[in-house]
């Protein structure tokens, strides 16, 4: 066998137009290559070939990559053709032994998604309990040639029609829970399907394993997304939605799109773009982005034109910026998404608009600029720390600088101010602390706040998940109390709420990908908080499971194996909130301090006013005295 990765490295390096110009008489025409077909013996030019992609002749239907090509007209096997073409290309390409004995142990697994899948498939189309969801697609012109391209299926209601299914073909109970396909509550209760009235779609690795399933949800309920549960086989965050399908394209494309769901990928590859991933419904994570890296440089992130879409797209932009890639950001029109603008306008409206795509960074400042966020002291501080973790996250040193020349000139602040801000530290929430002679020291202080925060009992700082949020022990407080003490978390919420009030937002400056502001920012207590407010405080841990990841589940399994860990659960809420009430303070005077630089004379007195009034405050909460990091 030959390694998926050097059968990648092999397809990358080689130069297409070169090999099969040694048996065609191909002419540069544009951007490709013509010349006549050699499989149907044509003698126009119907034969195309991209650089760096694929051919297809347009007279016989023949289509392909550089491998299927030699294979095709020298009839050699797989194995041989890469040989071939790594010769051509200079790169010694070596079989090996496979590195165990048997077969790949996950292979029982592929199969027994792929069946599921089949199962799915056939409940779509040829069964009665199908009907909803064929009216679904319906509804929204998805074709049973399409649905059948990404292997649409449907999950019944009903709870026993899988089971006997699958367990007819002699596949265990143990294994159905093993791979996620049912799920138990209780240890004496019946399995039931974690898939229920859902439209189905089958999600594969990069190399075409069925590793696990997307549901949405045909009727009325919450969450309208499910995924599989975290397997051997399912990494959501390693994984792309139809990365094996798009992966040829992206290489013969250059190019990569990046959308937020299931639908978008469908409508977009159904009108012609092919080149499309998208990270099922999540963050995109730091796997995806090492994925996305590894097949093209130039990733163009399509997202719903509303403020979160928005706010996804700038964040996984840092991500991709960090791993040296080029981010554009295309623009939809208010109220589109890519699903919708595709359906109405076609594919050249939307070649139109990636044609039109900005700069990620370009795109943050003509939103500030738009919004007003560098004509005051207190918003161009603001602006500039939503700015500023971008600049940081790129490694090209060239766009780096022209980033930086790009804020100087746009908010009116002399370069070597922005560099010195790059230069330090950033600390949580974007804020930017300077170091000083002893740059432990604020950590360790801050260390010690936390652990003498009265009423935090149980809370364990060396558990399997660690968070590197200042205050997030009082975060963790808050939902520990919302699970172990389910009457009190309707007041836990509501407490929360005023909290966040009292804070105040910030709107416009959000969607730019500023660091969360608001009470739990921890991502994973904050996930665990928002399940228990979307499915309830009674709700069982399986129903809060479905909407959480891994290490929020361990971190709520945690938890739930130590129900008296909290002794005294409204005091712990209440010393909770005060901490979080004294981290918001704190933070506030930080930001204050960091706005003085850029300050004039009368707006410089507000500032020390307004500080004067936080101290007072913060003393009268019960809050250590509050000293700047800045020299």
């Amino acid at each position: 066998m030959i390694p998926d990765e050097v059968v990648d490295q092999v397809s990358q390096a080689a130069d297409i137009v070169a090999i099969i110009g040694e048996h065609v008489r191909l002419k540069k025409v544009g951007s490709v290559y013509r010349g006549p077909c050699p499989f149907h013996q044509g003698t126009n030019n119907n034969f195309s070939v991209q650089p760096k992609g694929g051919y297809t002749c347009f007279v016989c239907g023949e289509k392909g990559s550089v491998f299927t090509f030699v294979q095709k007209r020298l009839g050699l096997s797989f194995v041989e053709a890469v040989k071939y073409v790594g010769e051509k290309s200079g790169i010694e390409v070596r079989e090996v032994e496979r590195r165990r004995e048997g077969p790949d142990p996950r292979e029982p697994l592929w199969e027994l998604n792929a069946t599921a899948a089949g199962w799915f498939r056939e409940m779509l189309w040829e069964s009665d309990h199908g009907a909803p969801a064929r009216e679904y697609l319906a509804k929204r012109s998805v074709s049973r040639e399409t649905a059948d391209r990404f292997g649409l299926g449907f999950a019944p209601r009903e709870l026993g029609l899988m089971r006997a299914y699958l367990y007819g073909l002699g596949y265990t109970e143990q294994r159905l829970l093993d791979i996620g396909l049912l799920v138990k509550r209780e240890e004496q209760e019946e399995p039931r399907p974690r898939f229920r009235d859902r439209l189905i779609f089958p999600i594969l690795d990069a190399y075409a394993h069925t590793v696990g399933f997307g549901g949405r949800l045909i009727g009325p309920g919450e969450p309208k997304y499910l995924n599989s549960a975290e397997s051997e086989v399912f990494s959501k965050g390693k994984l792309l939605y139809n990365l094996s399908n798009a992966r040829n394209a992206i290489r013969r494309d250059e190019r990569v799109i990046l959308v937020e769901g299931y639908f978008d990928v469908v409508r977009l590859v159904d009108a012609g773009l092919e080149s499309v991933v998208a990270p099922m419904g999540t963050a995109l994570a730091e796997g995806q982005a090492d994925l996305l890296a590894k097949y093209s440089k130039t990733a163009f992130l399509l997202y719903d034109s509303d403020a979160p879409g928005q706010k996804a797209s700038f964040r996984a932009a840092d991500v991709l910026l960090a791993r040296g890639m080029t981010v554009r950001v295309v623009t939809l029109p208010e109220g589109e998404d890519p699903d919708t603008f595709v359906a109405k306008h076609g594919r050249d409206a939307m070649e139109k608009l990636l044609t039109a795509s900005m700069d990620v960074f370009d795109r943050k400042v003509q939103l500030l600029e738009r919004g007003g966020w560098f004509a005051d002291l207190q918003r161009k501080r603001r602006a500039l720390d939503s700015l500023l973790p971008t600049i940081r996250a790129t490694t090209d040193e060239i766009t780096r600088d022209l980033y930086v020349n790009r804020v100087s000139e746009a908010a009116g602040i002399d370069r070597e101010v922005l560099l010195r801000e790059l230069s330090a530290a950033p600390s949580h929430r974007g804020h930017v602390r300077r170091p000083s002679p002893d740059a432990a020291a604020p950590r360790k202080a801050a260390a010690m706040r936390e652990e003498e925060m009265p009423g935090d009992s149980g809370l364990q700082r060396d558990g399997p998940y660690r968070s590197d949020v200042p205050g997030s022990s009082s975060e963790l407080a808050l939902v520990r109390v919302m699970l172990l003490h389910p009457a009190l978390a309707e007041g836990v919420v509501e407490s929360v709420g005023r909290l966040e009030e009292q804070e105040g937002a910030h709107p416009g400056v959000e969607a730019l990908a500023e660091p969360d502001r608001g009470v739990m920012r921890d991502p994973v207590y904050r996930a665990l908080y928002e399940a228990v407010v979307l499915h309830g405080a009674e709700a069982p841990p399986e129903t809060l499971a479905e909407s959480l990841d891994s290490p929020a589940i361990e971190v709520m399994e945690t938890i739930r194996a130590e129900p008296g860990s909290v002794m005294d659960g409204p005091r712990t809420v209440d010393d909770a909130l005060r901490r979080l009430k004294e981290r918001s303070l704190r933070e506030r005077l930080d930001e204050l301090e960091r706005m003085t630089p850029l300050a004039g004379g009368e707006e410089k007195d507000a500032l020390l006013r307004e500080k004067d009034v936080l101290r007072r405050e913060l003393n009268a909460i019960g809050g250590r005295g509050w000293k700047s990091v800045r020299k």
